[in-house]
């Protein structure tokens, strides 16, 4: 069966649609302002429901699998990456899937309505990739636990209803760094930090549409009841579903890339030097046919992997490649794109510029294109010593 159903090219083209009319004009004139997105477009994304693609039926969401979830962030980042970012903040974010069944009632029918979205605290200064060094510590106290230390990279701090946080609990054995981690799911009023927590947005370069924090808790109170799965086993929920994650990011790599290809052949064919449109010369034209091939193959490498992933096969290896390959390709493709503009394209006048910036961090989050080469020498080589 073609992965192009014909349900997946309408919710394709709505997509795509919408993003045209919708993301792209607000995209046009708030990213240079470094502006939020505004709550009127996250109502009517929450309307097509992209807050509820990956959520049940039962609770109130679409019951969609990985493949429309990408071909939805593909679109939407087509226009604005932070807006095909922002689903993610509903679909089953990190930690949802090891919600008790009461808790899965409560807040993921609000989720999937888009009036429930939230913001993930795991990073430290000193915690990135190796999420064993965590050192935040939730203390017990009582009924709950009191958690103190520093977070970093928490987008949407501000902006989201509850933040899930991860904080180390116990030491970990000798051995074993990665145990000792707990979660925790805690509501917060929208548009503030809760009680117990200081921050200060990072002065980011690109990704604009709303704020990543530095965040300090100081003794903030979690209640035990506000605990995601067992105690001291977050490592394992942090890194579970994390195929889906990197999935999701290939799409908004490619979706970038694809928005710098169209941005470009437009203007090639709108610019005039030497009496032709630029795109009448072979080296634009070779370009454009470079930059098409490698976006093209990044999206079939995606469509498999939502594939394996909506089949319950597993490729974590695959999904590493694609996060990897298209991370990577579109950094080169929104860079070429840029050139093609020329000095126009170093302006803020275009969109262009803002595809390239965005591009470059896909290398970075989700796992940088390193850790993401890590696993899959690993899973060909066996474990490396370093």
């Amino acid at each position: 069966m073609p992965f192009l159903t014909e349900e997946r090219r309408m919710i394709q083209e709505q997509a795509r649609e919408f993003t045209l009319n919708e993301v792209l004009p607000v995209a046009n004139k708030l990213d240079p302002e470094k502006g939020d997105i505004p709550m009127e477009l996250r109502e009517k994304m929450a309307e097509l429901g992209y807050f509820g693609i990956l959520i049940p039926e039962e609770y109130g969401g679409l019951g969609l699998g990985c493949s429309e979830y990408c071909l939805v962030t593909e679109e939407l980042s087509r226009g604005w990456m932070s807006v095909a970012s922002i689903i993610a903040r509903g679909n089953l974010l990190i930690g949802s899937h090891e919600m008790s069944e009461e808790q899965r009632k409560r807040y993921l029918p609000r989720m999937a309505k888009g009036e429930f979205l939230g913001a993930f605290s795991m990073s430290e200064p000193n915690a990135g990739s190796d999420i064993s060094n965590i050192s935040c510590r939730a203390r017990k106290d009582g009924d709950g636990y009191l958690i103190s230390g520093n977070k970093y990279w928490c987008t949407f701090a501000d902006g989201a209803d509850f933040m899930i946080i991860i904080a180390r609990t116990s030491d970990a054995p000798p051995g074993k760094r990665h145990l000792g981690l707990s979660m925790f799911f805690v509501e917060k009023k929208r548009g503030e930090l809760p009680k117990g927590v200081n921050g200060a947005p990072i002065p980011k370069i690109g990704y604009f549409g709303w704020k990543t924090w530095e965040l300090a808790f100081d003794n903030f109170r979690v209640e035990a009841s506000d605990m995601i799965g067992k105690e001291g086993h977050a490592f394992y929920y942090a890194t579970s579903g994390l195929e889906t994650a990197r999935a999701h990011t290939a799409a908004r790599a490619i979706g970038l890339a694809q928005g710098a290809l169209d941005d470009s052949i437009q203007y090639a064919n709108d610019r005039k030097q030497f009496g032709h449109s630029i795109s009448d010369f072979q080296a634009i034209r070779f370009k454009i046919a470079d930059m098409a091939t490698q976006i093209e193959a990044a999206r079939q490498l995606m469509y498999f992997v939502c594939e394996q992933i909506d089949t319950g096969q597993r490729c974590d290896k695959e999904a590493s490649m694609v996060k990897l390959f298209a991370s990577e390709m579109a950094e080169r493709v929104c860079s070429e794109g840029l050139q093609i503009h020329g000095g126009a394209g170093y302006t803020t006048l275009h969109a262009i510029e803002r595809h390239w910036r965005d591009a470059r961090l896909t290398k970075i989050f989700e796992g940088t294109s390193e850790i993401q080469k890590r696993i899959i020498s690993d899973r060909l080589l066996g474990r490396g010593r370093n």
